[in-house]
């Protein structure tokens, strides 16, 4: 089992910066893919940005030039730096971890969310 723990999340101002960082621990084998995901207030949940284990990242059209997904292999840690924060951005956010605990198997795990509250 792969667990998750978010830390980071808290109240800022509008176009302040919070950074998320996401620890993954346990059976792991291999991180295939770790990424950040927020559900806002009346919104569903959504894919803010991921980062592959080669360094490749994909980023929401909302985020992207705002912030910056980066990774520590070593660690198995994820961090999210998130600068000029808007009132939109306010939400849960959600570590997502797509791993091998083992050789031949994979899951999709997720932390149990932190919360950011962007103040306008």
């Amino acid at each position: 089992q792969v667990h998750l723990e978010e830390s980071g999340g808290g109240l800022v101002q509008a176009g302040g910066s919070l950074r998320l960082s996401c620890a993954a621990s346990g059976s792991i084998f291999s991180i295939n893919v770790m990424g950040w995901y927020r559900q806002g207030p009346g919104n569903q949940r959504e894919l803010v940005a991921s980062i592959h284990s080669t360094g490749s990242t994909n980023y929401a059209d909302a985020v992207k030039g705002r912030f910056t997904i980066s990774r520590d292999n070593a660690k198995n840690t994820v961090s999210l730096q998130m600068n000029s924060l808007k009132p939109e951005d306010t939400g849960v956010y959600y570590c997502n971890c797509n791993a091998n605990t083992r050789a031949t198997y994979v899951g999709n795990f997720w932390g149990k969310g932190t919360l950011v509250t962007v103040s306008s």
